[in-house]
């Protein structure tokens, strides 16, 4: 089925989905589903095998793991391998595997990333997940095989297979790893695959190992016409300064800045205050009432600056704001989308000003392929000093080698164990997390 790029009008409440998975979602600051999750998400929960064409950055890493998270749950006496994703490259597993530890807090999944360029200690403790049993498996092909090929991989009776970015598996050279891996696995399972093309490659990957797929297609979202783009290619400690003189440089009535973490915003906020500026924070730290009186007196104009995390990106109804600034680059191209569509609404003009690191340099150029546009680097002002070069230079990854996170391909996280729930109130059916709060349905 072909999907609109307009979020539709449901939150993720509106699924059937385990309280535990809800309150991960709610904890996460999730709101409102993306497209892809819209679209795909009732359909993997339904146990039909899918196609997900979406670009990277649409939110479809969870819209996969929320209904195979649920599954998983559902099933109180899951043994062995309960869900095994295949990506191409380490840095994918590891994004992966980060998300499920974020999504599933209140679970007590267990998951892990297997990846090459470990160590044998690191081979061992993936030996023994594999063999003892783990929730979710994230794998690139060359070092899942490594372990199929010594017999101790119990994947015949594996519910649900995925295969993330099966384009650019194919592209690496793949497809008989996939294929050997896929042979391991019994024929009754749900498959899932996500793509951000359909190359006749994939098309033929899909007769060979889906079962009467349903295809959610989802092409990326683009920043509206009247969105004036902009970056400063900038030192990390650059950042805040040039902030600063972009602020001061008009006199702006209304403006977001976003920021990704709560202590970050709080930094930004405090530096602003120093500087002069009339602003407030906003962020899933703050209580209902707290975020509606600062919301107001934004709305209202007797708050010209606010500096928010993206709780607010995509729940937030204001047609004018003037200017949306980015302090990081978002990590997905559709959070950089969203961020910048709070101005330029209702046919209006907006500016959207990005924040650049060296780091950040490849991330905020794939963005700009997602897009579909390159977005003009601006001159910074001769007090910052001297900036960094604009010149990214995108890495295609590879099959292992390299530096390894130590607590990503290590130890899973074990099923059971402290999962906070003392501190978590059921009985009067609300909860509040970090995405603040979340009305149940009764019964």
């Amino acid at each position: 089925m072909e999907q609109s790029n307009e979020t539709p009008d449901i939150k993720f409440w509106d699924f059937p989905l385990n309280d535990d998975v809800l309150d991960g979602i709610d904890a996460m600051g999730f709101d409102t589903p993306t497209p892809i999750q819209a679209g795909a998400i009732p359909v993997i929960l339904s146990k039909r095998d899918v196609i997900g064409i979406a670009q990277t950055g649409t939110g479809k890493t969870a819209a996969f793991l929320i209904p195979t998270m649920h599954r998983l749950m559902e099933n109180p006496d899951r043994k062995g391998v309960g869900a095994l994703i295949i990506v191409p490259t380490r840095e994918l597993a590891v994004q992966i595997d980060q998300a499920v530890q974020g999504l599933s807090y209140f679970t007590g999944l267990s998951s892990i990333a297997i990846y090459g360029g470990g160590d044998a200690r690191e081979f061992t403790q993936e030996k023994k997940a594999l063999t003892e049993g783990v929730d979710i498996v994230i794998a690139t092909p060359g070092r899942m095989l490594s372990h199929i090929n010594l017999g101790y991989v119990p994947l015949a009776q594996l519910p649900v297979l995925i295969l993330d970015e099966a384009d650019r598996m194919l592209d690496m050279g793949f497809y008989n790893d996939i294929m050997r891996i896929i042979n391991q696995t019994n024929e009754e399972r749900q498959t899932l695959m996500f793509s951000a093309t359909m190359p006749d490659n994939i098309l033929f990957l899909t007769k060979q190992i889906l079962k009467n797929p349903e295809t959610v297609n989802i092409a990326l979202s683009k920043p509206a016409e009247g969105v004036q783009q902009g970056a400063f290619s900038v030192f990390n400690n650059q950042k805040e300064p040039v902030l600063v003189d972009l602020l001061k440089s008009e006199d702006w009535k209304s403006v977001i800045v976003f920021a990704s973490t709560k202590r970050e915003v709080s930094s930004i906020n405090r530096r602003l205050q120093k500087s002069g500026i009339n602003c407030a924070e906003i962020s899933s730290d703050l209580e209902q009432k707290e975020r509606e009186q600062v919301l107001l007196d934004f709305r209202n104009r007797k708050l010209p600056v606010l500096v928010a995390t993206n709780v607010v990106s995509r729940g937030i109804d204001i047609d004018d704001i003037e200017m949306v600034v980015n302090f990081d680059v978002p990590q997905d191209a559709e959070d950089y989308v969203h961020r910048i569509g709070r101005t330029a609404r209702a046919s209006r003009k907006g500016r959207a000003v990005t924040l650049v690191s060296p780091d950040e340099q490849v991330k905020f150029f794939r963005i700009e392929q997602l897009i579909g546009s390159e977005v003009e680097k601006l001159k910074t002002p001769e007090s910052i000093g001297d900036t960094p070069a604009y010149d990214p230079k995108p890495s295609r990854g590879g099959r292992g080698g390299g530096n390894r996170r130590k607590s990503g391909g290590g130890n899973p996280r074990h099923k059971g164990g402290n999962r906070g729930k003392e501190n978590r109130h059921r009985s009067g059916g609300n909860h509040q997390g970090g995405g603040g709060n979340r009305s149940k349905k009764n019964g």
